[in-house]
């Protein structure tokens, strides 16, 4: 899900087509017919995609605009190299679907994962060393031709204007964008980057985090993969965990995180959780939750 004030500042995205059983079961038809006669029925729209569920054991993810394309193309390119690194099940594409039938963009059919949204069940607190040894396996340096985001692992002064925009606006709806949570940003914004870039997931909110009876499933949703500071997926202890003390143990486990990096992931915290507060007032109510319990997490932590 992609959440820069510039691309909508009102809002979900809207789709820019129509997409329903009718066009995956044409172009699963024509391009991959072995598959086509698999039930299938929709799961979710996103930020970016739409999900539909192919019989018991895959789904089809389709982009909604056309931003989205390039996100699944990286997705498409670079999960599956990273897969057999990673400590967590991931969707790694299946199969690959090209533009057809007047749908334009690359689509994908990717392995169902079980489970449910990390915001609908939060994860039990013995998966914080777990969680911190997926993010240890993601977080090793990444190849020169690794995708360019300009919104993910970038210095928080790029993000800077979008983000106090929106804090100002928030301002005047709710009481979450406290005296602390202000300061808090003002520190992430001054503290320097002082790691070197890394792979980055780049989106891990909890609607990209599964969980079954407390257990992490999997993480999806891969299409701001980039190289970057790792502050902007450190950010995810503060979306997922409800208890101060298992995201202390998340920063334990995963080891040797400077306190500029800390700082900087409270940040990316705030980020997020003025994007989805802000954005979900407007439209989504259940964003707006993930971003309500962030803002009120920051604000506990010192």
């Amino acid at each position: 899900m992609e959440l820069e004030a510039q691309l909508h500042p009102m809002g979900t995205p809207v789709s820019e087509m129509e997409i329903d059983t009718t066009l995956v079961y044409s172009l699963l038809s024509d391009q991959h017919p072995d598959l086509a006669q698999l039930p299938i029925h929709l799961v979710d729209t996103g930020w970016d995609n739409v999900m539909f569920r192919l019989g018991d054991r895959l789904c089809v993810r389709l982009p909604r605009r056309t931003i989205a394309a390039k996100l699944i193309e990286n997705e498409q390119t670079w999960l599956p190299l990273l897969a057999e690194q990673l400590t967590l099940p991931v969707p790694k594409p299946y199969r690959i679907g090209l533009p057809e039938n007047n749908y334009p963009w690359r689509w994908s059919v990717v392995p169902w994962l079980s489970g449910v949204a990390a915001d609908q069940a939060e994860p039990h607190t013995n998966q914080a060393k777990i969680f911190a040894s997926f993010l240890r396996s993601l977080h090793l340096p990444a190849p020169a031709n690794a995708p360019i985001n300009a919104a993910r692992g970038i210095p928080l002064s790029q993000r800077q204007a979008a983000v106090e925009e929106r804090m100002q606006r928030l301002q005047r709806k709710t009481n979450l964008i406290t005296q602390k949570v202000i300061d808090t940003w003002n520190t992430a914004l001054n503290t320097p980057i002082d790691v070197e870039p890394k792979w980055l997931h780049g989106d891990l909110h909890p609607r990209n985090i599964l969980v079954e009876n407390g257990v992490i499933t999997g993480i999806i949703d891969w299409g701001d993969i980039t190289s970057g500071d790792i502050a902007t997926d450190l950010a995810s202890m503060w979306m997922l965990f409800s208890e101060r003390n298992t995201r202390e143990q998340v920063l334990a486990e995963y080891a040797n995180i400077s306190e500029a990096t800390r700082q900087r992931a409270l940040g990316w915290a705030i980020l997020f959780g003025v994007m989805l507060l802000d954005t979900g007032l407007i439209d989504h109510p259940r964003h707006a939750v993930m971003g309500e319990r962030i803002l009120r997490r920051v604000s506990e932590d010192d």
